[in-house]
């Protein structure tokens, strides 16, 4: 069954802007919560996690990219770019999850 958020978050009302990612629970520094963009050409696309974190200079999570590629099949004719996203530091049960934006002006 898809699931848009990993079990340990959840999306409420924010106080810095509009809806955010909220913790469900205690999420450790350093844990991968799955993909939050993807970029295809020069279009980026958000996942939920990409469509409801906020900016924040001094944020608890980064983006970390992957290069997806298509070198083991010639077949397949693009590359594209994807970003986990990542805790920086150790996440309390009802923190919100916070990125400095790379991709939009703020």
């Amino acid at each position: 069954m898809y699931k848009p958020l990993p079990e340990s978050l959840t999306i409420k009302t924010s106080k810095v802007n509009g809806l955010g990612l909220f913790a469900d629970q205690d999420i450790k520094a350093r844990t991968n919560l799955g993909m939050s963009h993807m970029k295809i050409g020069e279009t980026i696309f958000r996942t939920p996690l990409g469509g409801f974190i906020n900016h924040a200079n001094e944020p608890n999570c980064t983006k970390v990219e992957l290069l997806m590629t298509n070198h083991d099949d010639p077949s397949i004719n693009f590359d594209y770019k994807k970003w986990n996203l990542v805790t920086t530091e150790d996440i309390k049960k009802g923190e919100e999850l916070m990125l400095r934006y790379t991709f939009y002006n703020i």
